[in-house]
């Protein structure tokens, strides 16, 4: 997992930039990681409208997948690595499959075939929040923090698992 950081590096226009304002505004002082700058615009798009269209509020909730396994697998952490060297690590991978069958996904789906562009542990991932969001319409998700916070705008800030 990684931290998000205060609103103005979310809408920096650059990664310098991105990382300067969180440096600036973070106690204690951090930057991002490239793989928040990426996901930074999509994070800004639900914000705004959200801020515009509070109806949508009660719809829209985060998951994060390493919580979603985190819950998917008793509320223990997984032990293995995720990726060793920057390549997808097989038996990590094969838990979490097993995680997603156990949580009712077919074994059909949970080894389907890739997307261009996307890695093994990219749909494992997507699995998990979709775990997440039967959990969600089942009632049985729970967010961290309980009960969740809210940002200045006075949205819900929490990730669901």
């Amino acid at each position: 997992m990684f931290s998000v950081p205060p609103r103005a590096a979310i809408h920096a226009a650059d990664f310098r930039a991105t990382c300067a304002a969180a440096l600036a505004a973070s106690e204690p002082p951090r930057k991002v990681s490239k793989q928040l700058f990426m996901i930074a615009p999509k994070i800004c798009e639900v914000d705004a409208l959200l801020r515009v269209g509070p109806a949508f509020v009660p719809r829209v909730y985060e998951v994060h997948p390493e919580l979603a396994f985190w819950r998917l697998n008793g509320e223990r952490a997984l032990t293995k690595p995720k990726k060793v060297k920057g390549v997808c690590y097989e038996p990590d991978l094969a838990l979490r499959r097993d995680l997603l069958m156990a949580a009712g996904f077919p074994q059909s789906v949970a080894n389907a075939a890739l997307p261009g562009g996307a890695g093994a542990d990219d749909l494992l991932d997507a699995l998990a929040c979709a775990a997440i969001a039967r959990r969600v319409h089942a009632g049985t998700a729970r967010p961290f923090p309980d009960p969740p916070g809210r940002n200045g705008f006075g949205l819900p800030v929490a990730i669901w698992a």
